[in-house]
């Protein structure tokens, strides 16, 4: 559809009522395109919130959501070929590197058998772009700044083997169909709603209610990126990209724990830790080097790490009970 020079897509994003689906699929909406969800709602956090998220959506615009396991092969194609759309973004993943460890087969069913079907799907539905949400744990533990070309597969949790098979797949399925398919590697997102197992989202909740925070291994640093870069990168991926390329997006700019205390500090000034032993599957410190998505897409990350901490914990204070 095109009216006055805009185009407007029919855009189906799969995992649409998690973190990074929900914030997307608003960005879509007020831009006019059209969106189809696709999300079976897994229990791996409170399906109550993802349907918060989806009402969150709703208050922006109109969707179309199919509760749908993509794990049904018969039923994901069927579905893709209906819908008939121009892009799939496909963020739907089981997350998690400690329950990766505990449960590694539900890994190769929801981030990589899930992930074929979807392929699959497009490939018969003719869809022209596939957007993949991969991870920057692809590149192991080795160090930063990590360039697109330095993930060689030494991987060091099962959901990191889980995010660079699929990227395998993707490149199979490229080959196979002619898809254009655009591997985002994003690097640790945080922001309003965001996973509530994730770091921030659980120090903050903890402070919230004057429990002490544990933070595992010391030195660690990661490239904290705020939901409003994310979202920008895959829109600009979407509508700038015209070749299948793999991209980082993140901010660019490593932060330590350190100076996610000290920043906490400013909010939760008698903020109490516990220090522990650091965790099987975590990578000691995350870097991106963006230079190739600035250069592709013209993407530059607008949120600093103190703006991005500010607008979560008020967000947080506000909506302490869904934390």
């Amino acid at each position: 559809m095109k009216t006055r020079g805009v185009v407007f897509l029919k855009i189906i994003i799969t995992g649409g009522a998690g973190f990074i689906g929900s914030h997307l699929a608003r960005r879509l909406i007020l831009e006019g395109h059209e969106v189809h969800i696709i999300d079976c709602l897994h229990p791996y956090y409170s399906q109550e919130r993802k349907k918060l998220h989806l009402e969150n959506i709703k208050k922006v615009g109109t969707f179309n959501f199919y509760n749908k396991d993509l794990l049904n092969q018969e039923e994901t194609i069927s579905l893709i070929k209906r819908i008939s759309p121009t892009i799939v973004v496909h963020l739907a993943a089981l997350p998690g590197v400690a329950y990766s460890i505990e449960n590694p087969m539900e890994y190769v069913d929801y981030d990589i058998k899930a992930t074929i079907n979807v392929l699959e799907g497009a490939g018969q539905a003719g869809v022209s772009k596939v957007v993949f949400a991969s991870s920057s744990s692809v590149y192991g533990d080795e160090e930063g700044p990590f360039r697109e070309d330095m993930a060689s597969g030494k991987v060091i949790s099962p959901y990191a083997a889980a995010k660079y098979s699929a990227e395998s797949f993707c490149h199979v399925y490229q080959h196979l169909y002619g898809l254009q398919i655009n591997i985002l590697r994003f690097f640790t997102v945080y922001g309003p709603w965001g996973r509530p197992d994730k770091a921030i989202a659980l120090f903050i909740k903890k402070l919230l209610k004057e429990e002490e925070i544990h933070i595992f291994g010391s030195d660690s640093a990661r490239d904290y990126t705020y939901i409003d870069d994310i979202v920008e990168g895959i829109y600009l991926t979407m509508m700038n990209c015209t070749t299948s390329e793999i991209l980082n997006i993140g901010s660019g700019r490593p932060i330590s724990m350190e100076t996610v205390v000290s920043e906490l500090k400013t909010y939760f000034p008698n903020i109490s830790i516990t220090r522990e032993a650091s965790r099987k599957g975590d990578v000691h410190k995350t870097w991106a080097d963006i230079s190739k998505a600035r250069e592709i897409l013209g993407y530059r990350p607008k949120i600093d790490f103190q703006k991005g901490l500010k607008e979560t914990v008020k967000w947080a204070k506000e909506y302490e009970l869904f934390l």
